[in-house]
Order: structure tokens, then C-alpha cells, then sequence
């Protein structure tokens, strides 16, 4: 395998002067750096990118902070990071805080940034104080991407807005028996999204003065799995909703499945809606509202490379991205059958 001295060799420069050029560090002609360029190409060269680290002080790597990477949003947002970094010659460092048990999650140390990133982009997690301090104290540019923190630069949706969108069409559809998929323990305070849209239904339902009753509100860890067991009790009940929120598009295909089990029809019997557009949700037929995951990905990618190369994003920086209804097969109107008088209580709505 040929070595730094052979390209220095045929290259007829030092040693010094081809660590410079692949580098890309100004004081190489332009001349003699395509030069190194084309004998390295020949020679089959590549750098080390733990020697290149040491001289530089840079790793070119940017670490991606998840909570859960198994899930197809986290994935995909990581996907157009890759894709955005990569074109840069910089690449994704996944640090996946995902706890034994949904509700927890391990924590933001030193250790895991030290020395191995060049900055953070972090994925739906609010950090905690001391969190905060240790990032603060590395001094390395964060990106945040589907919440907004002070002082960083943020790319995300309005969850309310979107949940809002969600709700408001089955009530446009004439739905008022409505039941709610999402919401997540108290114990899960590392996670805003779910919060988010949880108050946002309330909002919606509150307005046009309707009431959700607590045995239609399903609280699940966010996978079409649990949703689906979870949501039966609901669904096989002598009073149940005519349609139902979920609050991602992977609790609404647990939700269909459950529906399906009971010989519930859709959406003769029952209106099913998510949120996110989902890669499979045009197969199952679900009407969602619809945001482009990978290109928050794409664009938290570039506000770091901004950063890296000096040209830093204003911290004030909220990127908010649009949201749209997209209309499928999964809500209709309430049939005759199913329709009833309108759940309007006294009682606190969610």
C-alpha cells in the first residue's frame, strides 16, 4: 500500500507539501496541489483520517444525537444529514440515546463528543441543564432539528400546526365522536413532539367544543405494535370514536390493523388520520399530513456545514418547514350507522 513518502517521492515535493495540498490548506499552489491530487489518485493513496485528525484538530465528523434510531423518523432525518455532510467530505457520528425502556434514555456525557466531532445536530431532544453545560463547555456548534432551543440554530415543523391540520379535517368532515392515538407516559420527559400534538388536538376539540372521553385516548410507545393492542379496547367498545387522530403516521397503521382485526371497515366505520407522510402510508391508503423528513435532514446538514466553514447560522435561526394535508382513503364522511349526537361535555377536554 503506498504511502504519504511515495506520493511525496513521485510528486517531487515534500513530505510536508503533500500533507498541506490533500489537506487543502491555501499556501499549495494550485499547480502543484493538482499535481499531489493526480499522483495520490494514481498511487491509490488515501489518508489517514486519524493522522489527518491530529495535525488538524478536526475529525470531519459531525455526531447525530437520537433517541431512538430503529424508527423510520429519526432514520430518515439521519439519512439527509448523510447525504448533506458526505458532499463536504464530513460524515455522521450516530449516538443513539435509547434507553432499555421507551420512557428512558441514556444521557448526553463528554465522553461521547470529546475529541470525535466537530459539532452536534440533535434529534427531538430537549437537553437537560447539565446537558446543555457540557456542550456549552465543548464549544463545538449545535444544530437541533424538530424542536427549538435557545441559542441554536433549528430546523423543524410546527407540531401544533400540523396536528391542528389533522384534527380540523375529520371535524370538517363532520366527525364530533373523535378519540385520540399518541399520547406517551408521564415519565417520558425527553421527548416535546408528543406533547406538542397532544395540546394541539385539545386546542382543536375545545374550539369547536367537543370532548374527547379519556377511554378514547390512547397512550402507546409510538409503534404501529403497541398502537395496534392498545387501541382494541378502544375500537371493540359499544360507544366508540368514528374517526381517530394518531399522532404519527405509525400509530395509525396500529390503529388500522386493530380496526381490521374487529371487522371495523374503513372508512365506512371508522376515519383514520396521522401525521408525517410515512414511506408506506400511500401503500395502506392513510390520509396524513404530510412533512419532508429528509429535507429537515438535508438542511440541519448544511446549517452545520455553514458553521464548520465560518459562515455560521444566525443562533436565532428557526427554519420552520411547511406541512400539507394530503387526502387518502382512510376518512370519509360518518356513515349513517355510525354517526351519533356530538360528544359536547361539561367535562375538561385533553
Amino acid at each position: 500500500m503506498s504511502t504519504i513518502s511515495d506520493v511525496a517521492r513521485v510528486a517531487g515535493v515534500s513530505v510536508a507539501t503533500v500533507s498541506r495540498a490533500l489537506r487543502g490548506v491555501d499556501r499549495v499552489s494550485p499547480r502543484t496541489r493538482d499535481r499531489v491530487l493526480e499522483v495520490a489518485a494514481e498511487l491509490h493513496y488515501v489518508a489517514s483520517p486519524a493522522a489527518t485528525s491530529l495535525v488538524s484538530g478536526r475529525t470531519r465528523g459531525v455526531a447525530v444525537v437520537v433517541p431512538y434510531f430503529n424508527r423510520w423518523f429519526f432514520a430518515t432525518v439521519v439519512s439527509g444529514i448523510e447525504k448533506a455532510l458526505r458532499e463536504d467530505g464530513h460524515h455522521v457520528l450516530l449516538v443513539d440515546l435509547e434507553g432499555h425502556t421507551f420512557d428512558t434514555r441514556l444521557r448526553i456525557t463528554q465522553n461521547m463528543l470529546w475529541k470525535r466531532a466537530d459539532g452536534v445536530i440533535i434529534l427531538n431532544i430537549p437537553p437537560e441543564a447539565g446537558e446543555r453545560a457540557i456542550l456549552d463547555r465543548l464549544g463545538i456548534p449545535v444544530v437541533t432539528v424538530g424542536n427549538r432551543q435557545p441559542g441554536w440554530p433549528s430546523v423543524r415543523i410546527d407540531d401544533r400546526q400540523a396536528m391542528a391540520l389533522a384534527t380540523r379535517h375529520v371535524i370538517e368532515l363532520g366527525h364530533t365522536r373523535i378519540g385520540y392515538a399518541g399520547t406517551v407516559p408521564a415519565s417520558v420527559t425527553h421527548l416535546q413532539t408528543p406533547l406538542d400534538r397532544r395540546e394541539a388536538f385539545g386546542q382543536v376539540l375545545r374550539q369547536y367544543d367537543l370532548h374527547c372521553p379519556p377511554e378514547w385516548i390512547l397512550e402507546c410507545d409510538w409503534t404501529a405494535h403497541d398502537a395496534a393492542l392498545l387501541s382494541r379496547p378502544m375500537l371493540a367498545a359499544a360507544e366508540r370514536p368514528t374517526a381517530v387522530v394518531a399522532a404519527s403516521d405509525e400509530i395509525a397503521f396500529g390503529v388500522l390493523s386493530a380496526a381490521r382485526h374487529l371487522g371495523l371497515e374503513v372508512p365506512r366505520d371508522l376515519s383514520v388520520i396521522g401525521i408525517d407522510d410515512h414511506i408506506h402510508s400511500e401503500t395502506f391508503d392513510l390520509t396524513t399530513v404530510r412533512q419532508d423528513v429528509e429535507l429537515q435532514g438535508r438542511r440541519a446538514g448544511a446549517l452545520m456545514l455553514d458553521t464548520l466553514h465560518g459562515r455560521s447560522a444566525s443562533k436565532d435561526h428557526d427554519e420552520l418547514h411547511p406541512v400539507e394535508l394530503v387526502v387518502r382513503g382512510s376518512t370519509a364522511a360518518p356513515s349513517r350507522t355510525t354517526a351519533a349526537k356530538p360528544t359536547r361535555t361539561p367535562a375538561p377536554a385533553i
